[in-house]
């Protein structure tokens, strides 16, 4: 059955919207585990727009499940991954005027790079998971650099202007999945994925867990966090 990693960043971007220690996201963190959530995300950028390295460093103590950090592959945080040692370290595009992130890893055009983050963060007991468009030459570089999962880009499905259109881009999804899978990579979707649009990843057996953050904190400020989570693994365990 599909699991559920939740993204607490954005319990983070309403603490710093005023600069004092509330909302934690350590405190969410632990309501989204007791709603259900199979693991938790935070993504550390370089700009420090949200989460903390206070943050990452409480969460890798308390967090009971599974810790996974999205990140850049720069020498700053790779080293600061190799200190604190989460479970999976997910390797992500960042663009310091982007709101988020707008796109896949370009593996195949990094790929010597790409692959000495991997061997860095897996010397240090690290699962690396990259986040990349769902493209054959991608997926097969992500298989030849040795991570050990890759998560979907699902934005593009996620914005899709007509149910025909996310039909199209939902079996270029799945296609890419099972090509992922041959390659013996563990599959992963996350971006753009809320209430409406995971319905159709319901059952699926091609993707074996989901990333989701805003939707999900988007919903918790009108019903409250745990409800909000077991509301999303209801529709993807359902």
């Amino acid at each position: 059955m599909a699991r559920l990693e939740v993204n607490v960043d954005h319990i983070a971007t309403l603490r710093q919207a005023r600069l004092i220690d509330e909302p934690d996201p350590v405190t969410a963190a632990a309501l989204a585990e007791l709603a259900g959530a199979d693991g938790i995300i935070v993504h550390l950028r370089e700009d420090r727009r949200h989460i903390q390295d206070r943050d990452v460093r409480i969460l890798r103590q308390t967090v009971k499940t599974r810790l996974n950090l999205e990140m850049a592959a720069t020498a700053e945080i790779i080293g600061i991954a190799k200190e604190i040692r989460p479970d999976v370290a997910t390797l992500v595009p960042e663009k310091r005027k982007e709101l988020t992130t707008e796109g896949g890893l370009d593996v195949a055009g990094h790929q010597d790079h790409i692959h000495q983050a991997v061997q860095q963060l897996q010397q240090a007991g690290i699962r690396v998971s990259l986040f990349v468009d769902p493209q054959p030459e991608q997926l097969k570089a992500a298989s030849v650099v040795g991570a050990n999962y890759v998560e979907l880009h699902t934005g593009t499905y996620a914005e899709a202007r007509s149910e025909d259109e996310a039909d199209r881009l939902f079996e270029e999804l799945l296609a890419a999945a099972a090509h992922a899978r041959q390659l013996g990579l563990t599959v992963k979707a996350g971006h753009g994925l809320n209430y409406r649009n995971i319905k159709r990843f319901r059952g699926r057996k091609e993707f074996d867990e989901y990333s989701i953050g805003h939707s999900i904190i988007s919903r918790a400020v009108l019903v409250g966090l745990e409800r909000a989570v077991r509301e999303m693994i209801a529709l993807i365990k359902s």
